[in-house]
């Protein structure tokens, strides 16, 4: 999952959204020079990078979408389950996505200094272009995807991701729904929340 996701699952709690915003540009060596709340967002993050990574259910997706995406394939699921996570908002969240996008920009804002100095200069880019909701959006999923091709060593064929979604998006949104309940236990079994 990506970062609207992550966020969502960080029980509302400051200290785990921001390890959990900051954790995959976080090296192993560094975790230990962050408070103890943020460590532990850090390792909600991996916690649940792995979990959904390993669900039978996310492995099904995965493999459907592996010809096309190769090593990429759970990359592009990831993307995937945010844009679900959004057209399912109210299914899982009493309080709208605009209102919790804007309440965790604002959080970021004003944490910025928790933040490494890359993730500081991204947090910018970040709300002016509103990823958290664009997230929903077929243009927001292709701009997510045209981003992350530049930073790829290998063939990723990110530019034709969105039309494998829109393809077989009853199926991925089922197998999200079925999905993101089993994360959202395992959420609250780790953190207690």
């Amino acid at each position: 999952m990506n970062y609207l996701a992550h966020l969502f699952l960080s029980c509302h709690d400051e200290d785990l959204v921001i390890g959990n915003f900051i954790a995959d540009s976080i090296r192993n060596k560094e975790v230990a020079t962050f408070s103890s709340g943020i460590q532990q967002g850090i390792s909600l993050h991996r916690k649940i990078d792995s979990y959904t990574d390993t669900h039978p259910i996310v492995r099904q997706g995965t493999r459907r979408l592996h010809p096309h995406h190769h090593k990429y394939a759970p990359v592009v699921i990831d993307i995937f389950f945010d844009n679900l996570l959004a057209h399912n908002w109210e299914r899982y969240s009493e309080e709208t996505l605009p209102d919790f996008a804007q309440r965790m920009y604002q959080l970021l804002t004003e944490r910025q200094l928790d933040l490494p100095l890359k993730m500081q200069k991204y947090v910018p880019n970040m709300i002016a272009n509103d990823w958290l909701q664009k997230y929903g959006t077929t243009e927001g999923l292709q701009y997510t995807f045209e981003r992350m091709d530049k930073r790829t060593k290998f063939p990723s064929n990110f530019k034709n991701a969105v039309s494998h979604l829109q393809i077989d998006f009853d199926l991925f949104n089922e197998e999200f729904n079925l999905f993101f309940p089993d994360v959202q236990q395992m959420v609250l079994e780790f953190c207690g929340c």
